[in-house]
């Protein structure tokens, strides 16, 4: 089968002919329908995350936001048969242990994310091998088409589970989103959807149009405003209730802290980069004073898949509306390559392997 394989770091994928998976006694075999590319894979790709023990190793498919048809189940597998249209969670948990065991699989004590983890090769290929299936498959509705799907990916049920779960957003609350990239254009969306009054910051006008369209009531141009969290709260009437780092830069993150109101809830949802490694400086007496909530947040729990598609099958949520194009398997590198710059928009989508 095909595959898009990481040789070296910061060059480009390798396309290369690979031996098909077989599935273990708990696992299947998917075949790729689509699969979105991810800002996650642009850090795999840069050799970011080895101070969290997640840098993919050379010789590694990357790729985590699938969406196919089980093609090959294994013997031990109870809940999933050939045929069926799926999705993965990018948070390979264990199904066993007591995260799993009590609905929050997505952090699990032995997760292994997928594509950057040698056990769990990634979706960037023709097909793609699940272990513990009947935790890690979630079964698609009709409705939802598989490209839709992988936009529903790592960024979209990323941002819902932080806006939907995670935070105590109101209908009418001020919520800001730092970073319209996927995950950002995501929590918009969403945010809008739960009944809150959306401000969106970026750098590119382009993008905050695309906020509007998803919902934002306001923008906020981080270039032309001089102090970014002032123009926030100014927007807010004194401050924003909820407030996401969609990026995961330093400035970002502040900047999302410091647009809080009083008893507002920060929410960090983009992972750092090479200039972070993890680390950023927070105004943690400003956070005492306004008693500030931090709030991390990881994926979405795959049994709890079915509230997002009861909100895409009536209409509040559309995850297409996300999706900026479909390429094929060969134009992953140049998606990646782009997100160095920020140049993407919305999700790119592959929809063709072979």
């Amino acid at each position: 089968m095909r595959a898009a394989v990481l040789e070296e770091y910061q060059e480009p994928l390798a396309i290369h002919d690979v031996d098909a998976p077989n599935p273990e006694a708990e696992g299947v075999v998917v075949e790729m329908e689509a699969c979105g590319i991810c800002r996650s894979d642009w850090h795999g790709w840069q050799g970011d995350w080895d101070w969290l023990g997640i840098q993919p190793p050379k010789g590694q498919i990357l790729g985590h936001e699938p969406a196919g048809t089980v093609v090959e189940v294994g013997a031990d597998v109870e809940n999933i048969r050939e045929g069926d249209r799926v999705t993965i969670p990018f948070n390979i948990g264990d199904g066993t242990c007591h995260q799993c065991r009590t609905g929050h699989g997505n952090t699990c004590e032995n997760v292994m994310p997928l594509g950057f983890a040698e056990p769990v090769q990634g979706a960037f290929a023709e097909q793609l091998h699940v272990p513990a299936a009947d935790h890690n498959v979630v079964q698609l509705p009709g409705s939802v088409s598989a490209v839709d799907m992988a936009g529903l990916g790592c960024r979209f049920m990323t941002s819902f589970h932080a806006l939907a779960h995670q935070a105590d957003i109101n209908a009418g609350d001020w919520v800001a989103v730092h970073g319209c990239g996927g995950v950002g254009l995501s929590a918009v969306h969403i945010a809008d959807a739960l009944g809150a009054n959306v401000v969106a910051v970026d750098l590119s006008d382009e993008k905050l149009d695309k906020a509007r369209e998803l919902g934002a009531v306001e923008t906020v141009n981080a270039s032309d405003a001089d102090d970014t969290p002032q123009a926030v709260q100014a927007l807010a009437g004194g401050g924003v209730d909820v407030s996401v780092d969609a990026l995961g830069i330093e400035t970002t993150c502040r900047n999302s802290v410091m647009s809080l109101g009083t008893r507002g809830q920060h929410v960090q949802v983009g992972l750092s980069t090479q200039d972070e490694q993890g680390m950023v400086a927070l105004p943690t007496d400003m956070m005492v004073m306004k008693e500030i909530e931090f709030i991390g947040s990881l994926g979405m729990p795959p049994t709890r898949y079915d509230e997002i598609f009861r909100m895409v099958e009536t209409g509040k949520l559309d995850p297409s509306a996300v999706v900026s194009e479909t390429v094929s398997l060969d134009d992953v590198s140049d998606r990646l390559a782009s997100m160095s710059n920020f140049e993407t928009m919305g999700i790119p989508v592959i929809d063709e392997f072979a």
